[in-house]
């Protein structure tokens, strides 16, 4: 394997489709509050939410550690219920030249089936495969749709 690479993970969640983009194109500063033990905090550094172009600042747990990510948004296509974010700075820079984030929400099941794609360029050979990063994501995923499944159960 070359140092450029993509990852592609997929995970079905029972939580509306809808509101799980919303989540990640208009109001990530909320998953702190949906997956605290894995994220810290999500704030606006530069522009504003739910708008392509704005910089946005992770601080989040990852291997028993603190991390920051500052990532640009990139695109949101709200048909297509996708997200783009690039990574400009933070931890993963010290491994990855260039490193790309996309989610996108398929709606049309019954179920709803979240993809994540990782795209990236490693700075050297001796640097892992995003394995990690991406588990993080998914376990992130899985918060998310738990928060929002044990909402509807209290309000029934």
């Amino acid at each position: 394997m070359g140092l450029k690479g993509k990852m592609v993970s997929q995970i079905c969640i029972k939580s509306d489709g809808d509101v799980f983009h919303e989540i990640y194109s208009e109001r990530p500063h909320h998953i702190s509050s949906m997956s605290p033990h894995r994220i810290r905090n999500c704030d606006v550094h530069q522009g504003q939410w739910g708008i392509a172009g704005s910089v946005i600042v992770w601080k989040y747990f990852h291997d028993g550690k603190e991390r920051v990510l500052k990532e640009i948004i990139e695109a949101i296509d709200k048909e297509k219920k996708l997200v783009t974010f690039k990574v400009i700075e933070g931890d993963l820079t010290e491994f990855y030249k260039n490193f790309k984030i996309t989610v996108d929400v398929d709606t049309s099941g019954e179920d709803n089936l979240v993809t994540w794609t990782l795209e990236y360029e490693k700075l050297n050979m001796g640097v892992p495969d995003p394995h990690a990063f991406m588990g993080l994501l998914l376990n992130v995923t899985k918060d998310i749709e738990t928060h929002h499944l044990s909402n509807v159960t209290s309000t029934n």
